[in-house]
C-alpha cells in the first residue's frame, strides 16, 4: 500500500468513525436456541472493536444465571409461570444495563443476545430503545438444516455454562427438549413488523433477507454479517520460516527464507496435520506475495494438494523509509519517530509507509472473505497477524502490535459459541526472536527448540 493508499483508507475510516458517533444501535438477536444466536453476537462485537467502534453484548442468559445457573428444559416451558416471570426479569436487567451503559457514553453499538421469540418482546425491545433515542437492528437467525441444528447443539453441550459438568448426552437431551418448549411459542418477523430494521439469515446465510436498512454503521453491519456462517471450522495461522533478513534484524523486504526456515517450510505439513484435521477436510491456503511466505507454504501445497491463494493485502506493514533498516539503526536515524512509534504503536506510521491501523484497515475485505470461507491456512507476516489474531481473540488495539508471534509455531484458532479455542504447536526447529518490547531493540537471538505443544485458551484475551 503507498502513502497515498494508507492516507485514503484512513479518511474511509474517518468517514466510519464520525458516522457512528452520530448513532447508538442496539442489536437484537432473534432466533430458537442453536441457531448461532451467540456465535453472531460475539463475532459482531469482536468486529466492531477491531474496526475501534466500542460495542458490548448484553447477554440475557448471562444475567438469567445469577438465579437459576443451571435450569432444566421445564423452566422454559411457556406454561411455567415462575420461570417466565424469571426469564422477563433476566432480560429487564440486560436493557437495564444496557441503556445505562450508552448514557454512561461507553459505546455505540450493544448486542442484546437472547432469543426474542415473540412479537410482544421485541415490540416491548423496540420501544424502549426507541424512547432512549436507540436505534434498533433485529438480526433473526432461522435454520431447518438438521445437521447444522445438531452440531450447535453438541457445541452447546460441551461449551454452554448452562451444561458445565454434566453428562453430554443427558445435556443434549435437555437441551433438545429446551427447543422445544421455544418452539411452542417463537414466532418469526413478518410483515406485522416491517417497521423495524432487520436482516434474516436464512440456513447459514444462504438467503439473506434485508429490510429498512437507514444509516450507514447499520449498513456496514449487515454486510458483515451477511457474510457469516455457524458451519464448526477451523483457521489456523503461520508466520513464514524464517528470513534472511531475521537473521540480520532487518525489518521488511521481500527475503527468502533462510536454512532453518527451510526446515519449519518442510515440517509444516506434519504440523498441521497434528494439530488435527478431521477427515475430508478441505483446507485452503493464503499467502501474501512475498517470496518469504510463498517459499515457507510449498511444501504444504505439494503435499497436500490444497488449493493456494495469494493475497497482495496479506503482505507485511509497510516500512516507508525505514524498509531494509535495523531497529538499531531506525532508532539512530529517526529517532523522534521511533520514540513516537513505541508511544502509540497501533496508530504510528511509518514514514511513506503504513501504521498498524492501515493494515487492519485493508485487513478487512480478508476478514470478510475468511468468514465466508470454511478452513483455511494463513501463512504470513509478523504484523499482519497480530491484527488477524487480534480480531479473533479480541485483542485491546493498543496491545495487538506487542504481542509476541514467534517463528516456527502454527496457531490452531476454533471458534466456538462463547469464544475462541487456540492451540499452539511449535516445530522442533531454532529461530531469531523478532519481538521487540518497548522502549527496546529487538531481542535478537535465538529461541530454544521446543516440542509441539498445544496450549488450549478460550474466550477473549
Amino acid at each position: 500500500m503507498s502513502s497515498k493508499s494508507a492516507l485514503r483508507s484512513q479518511q474511509q475510516h474517518k468517514v466510519f468513525m464520525a458516522s457512528s458517533e452520530d448513532y447508538k444501535i442496539c442489536v437484537v438477536m432473534v432466533g430458537l436456541p442453536a441457531r448461532g444466536k451467540s456465535l453472531i453476537a460475539g463475532k459482531a462485537m469482536r468486529y466492531l472493536a477491531w474496526v475501534g467502534i466500542p460495542a458490548k453484548v448484553f447477554n440475557v442468559g448471562s444475567y438469567r444465571r445469577h438465579a437459576t445457573p443451571q435450569p432444566a428444559a421445564t423452566f422454559f416451558d411457556p406454561h411455567n409461570e415462575e420461570g417466565e416471570r424469571m426469564r422477563r426479569a433476566a432480560a429487564e436487567a440486560a436493557m437495564t444495563d444496557m441503556l445505562q451503559w450508552f448514557h454512561d457514553g461507553k459505546g455505540v453499538v450493544a448486542v442484546l443476545d437472547a432469543t426474542n421469540s415473540t412479537k410482544e418482546r421485541r415490540q416491548w425491545i423496540y420501544e424502549t430503545c426507541h424512547k432512549a433515542d436507540i436505534e434498533t437492528l433485529f438480526v433473526e437467525s432461522i435454520c431447518d438444516d438438521e445437521d447444522l441444528i445438531m452440531n450447535n447443539i453438541l457445541e452447546v453441550k460441551t461449551t454452554s455454562p448452562d451444561y458445565k459438568g454434566q453428562d453430554p448426552e443427558l445435556a443434549a437431551l435437555d437441551f433438545r427438549n429446551r427447543i422445544r418448549n421455544y418452539e411452542l411459542v417463537y414466532q418469526t418477523i413478518d410483515d406485522d413488523e416491517k417497521n423495524y430494521t432487520y436482516v434474516k439469515l436464512i440456513n447459514v446465510g444462504s438467503t439473506v433477507i434485508i429490510n429498512q436498512i437507514k444509516d450507514y454503521l447499520s449498513s456496514r453491519l449487515v454486510y458483515y454479517i451477511q457474510n457469516l456462517h455457524i458451519k464448526p471450522r477451523s483457521i489456523w495461522l503461520s508466520r513464514h520460516g524464517e528470513s534472511e533478513f531475521n537473521l540480520t534484524g532487518k525489518i521488511g523486504g521481500d527475503a527468502n527464507i533462510s536454512e532453518r526456515g527451510e526446515a519449519y517450510a518442510r515440517k509444516l505439513p506434519e504440523l498441521l496435520r497434528q494439530s488435527g484435521v478431521p477427515a475430508n477436510t478441505k483446507i485452503v491456503i493464503w499467502t501474501s506475495t512475498l517470496k518469504r511466505t510463498i517459499q515457507t507454504a510449498r511444501h504444504l501445497k505439494a503435499e497436500t494438494g490444497y488449493e493456494k491463494l495469494e493475497w497482495k493485502a496479506l503482505d507485511e506493514l509497510d516500512s516507508g523509509v525505514c524498509d531494509g533498516l535495523t531497529y538499531e539503526e531506525i532508532a539512530e536515524k529517526y529517532p523522534e519517530d521511533f520514540a513516537a512509534r513505541d508511544e502509540d504503536k497501533y496508530n504510528y506510521r511509518y514514514r511513506g509507509g503504513e501504521s498498524y491501523r492501515d493494515v487492519v484497515i485493508r485487513l478487512e475485505p480478508i476478514i470478510m472473505e475468511l468468514e465466508r470461507s470454511e478452513n483455511v491456512i494463513i501463512v504470513t507476516h509478523q504484523a499482519v497477524l497480530r491484527c488477524i489474531y487480534a480480531y479473533f481473540m479480541n485483542v485491546p488495539q493498543e496491545k495487538s502490535p506487542w504481542m509476541e508471534v514467534p517463528l516456527h509455531t502454527l496457531i490452531k484458532l476454533t471458534p466456538r459459541a462463547y469464544g475462541t479455542e487456540e492451540l499452539r504447536f511449535k516445530a522442533n526447529i531454532p529461530a531469531v526472536s523478532t519481538w521487540r518490547g518497548k522502549g527496546t531493540s529487538a531481542k535478537h537471538q535465538d529461541f530454544p527448540a521446543e516440542g509441539a505443544e498445544g496450549a488450549a485458551a478460550t474466550g477473549a484475551h
